[in-house]
């Protein structure tokens, strides 16, 4: 034995195990997720029974909160004890999956919305294929929708209802206002709806220089994108999600560092698989939907003129929506590289409520509407606006 020999300081015996400690959970996490990626999603945990289901649509109804308080982000919410006689129906976009709505149990607008009082559903667009190709803004805008509305009336013994749109799913909110003119309709709250096609950046600025090229050439070429099967313009799941992880590449990276840096804490393991999830398994575009929004939407410019045609031939029907009279906000993300401000501002300039309001949240598009922020912002300012209207 050397009795010269130094103690080691406790110290550092308790920060190598620390680390030791780490690097067992950092391995245990990497083959976990490897092997089963579902152990870390924590997305779609508040209980709903469905309440309707035809074809590709589905309605749920969200079980009332049975606790007194919730945890949201790092804090505590109180539940209501009263509910808000107008329901909400959530409407999400194609391309992302509804968990987003539901992603985690301490960030999820339907559990944020619950607290606050309200009766929440959600219509869930279900995961189109090849053989839903025609589906097209009519089908989801006058058919659907309205069927899923007619469910959640049924369910809630109540004829006022409010819509609560994402991106496209605030466009669906507004298209179907827009066509139905349904007095019924209270409130409608859309979060990065783009409006103005040609202020969607330099994408937006390219389509509004072909326009009148494309406009010119088809008086002598009798071809329209619409003449072509739905089929061929269907956009699988895989490139909306390559698109959207485009916009912002320098962030997708960093993410994926931040995971390496962090794979150790099963809590934030949790939350990049889960997110992840959002992003990686998007849903396919109809092919018909593509059209309407290449042709209408995008290169013809029709939501900015509030006129919005819908279907083909005979059956078509037109939106105007000048004529949506009900309380609408509209919320906007500050660096939204997908959906500008000046493109979410415009619905301002086309509708005839009365009662409109434009905010500026903070986040990108998806962080604006379930960010780490989004609930003392996004979801509040909503909330707040829709308590003052849903009695």
């Amino acid at each position: 034995m050397n009795e010269h020999a130094k103690p080691v300081a406790p110290g550092l015996v308790r920060g190598a195990a620390a680390v030791g400690d780490r690097a067992v959970q950092w391995i245990s996490h990497a083959i976990e997720r490897r092997l089963n990626a579902e152990n870390f999603i924590a997305a779609n945990q508040t209980p709903y029974e469905v309440i309707y289901a035809n074809g590709l649509t589905s309605v749920r109804r969200y079980a009332p909160l049975t606790e007194t308080e919730i945890e949201v982000g790092r804090t505590r919410m109180p539940v209501a004890a009263t509910r808000h006689r107008v329901p909400v129906l959530l409407v999400p976009p194609l391309a992302a999956n509804s968990l987003n709505f539901d992603l985690l149990p301490n960030r999820s607008l339907v559990r944020y919305l619950l607290a606050s009082g309200f009766a929440v559903y959600l219509v869930d667009w279900g995961d189109p294929d090849a053989d839903h190709s025609r589906l097209d803004l009519a089908d989801y805008t006058t058919d659907m929708l309205p069927k899923a509305l007619a469910a959640v009336r049924h369910d809630s013994g109540e004829q006022e209802v409010s819509l609560f749109g994402y991106c496209m799913g605030g466009l669906f909110c507004l298209i179907y206002a827009g066509w139905s003119h349904d007095p019924q309709i209270r409130n409608i709250v859309t979060v990065a709806s783009p409006i103005d096609a040609y202020q969607i950046g330099i994408a937006g600025r390219l389509v509004q220089m072909m326009n009148h090229p494309l406009r010119v050439a088809a008086r002598y070429v009798p071809l329209s994108l619409h003449d072509i099967d739905p089929k061929y313009l269907r956009v699988p799941g895989w490139v909306s999600s390559w698109v959207f992880k485009m916009t912002n590449p320098v962030g997708t990276v960093q993410s994926y560092i931040d995971l390496l840096m962090n794979l150790w804490d099963r809590e934030f393991v949790t939350e990049y698989q889960t997110t992840a999830t959002w992003f990686n398994k998007m849903h396919d575009y109809p092919g018909g939907i593509v059209q309407d929004f290449i042709v209408r939407v995008g290169l013809a410019n029709e939501l900015a003129r509030g006129e919005l045609r819908l279907g083909r031939g005979k059956n078509g029907k037109t939106a105007l929506l000048d004529r949506i009279d009900c309380s609408l906000l509209a919320i906007a993300g500050r660096t939204d590289k997908i959906v500008t401000i000046e493109a979410a501002r415009k619905v301002l300039d086309i509708i005839g409520s009365e009662d409109k309001d434009f905010v500026v949240a903070p986040g990108g598009h998806a962080g604006v509407f379930a960010g780490s922020a989004a609930p003392a912002t996004t979801w509040a300012l909503a909330s707040d606006w829709l308590q003052a209207r849903s009695d």
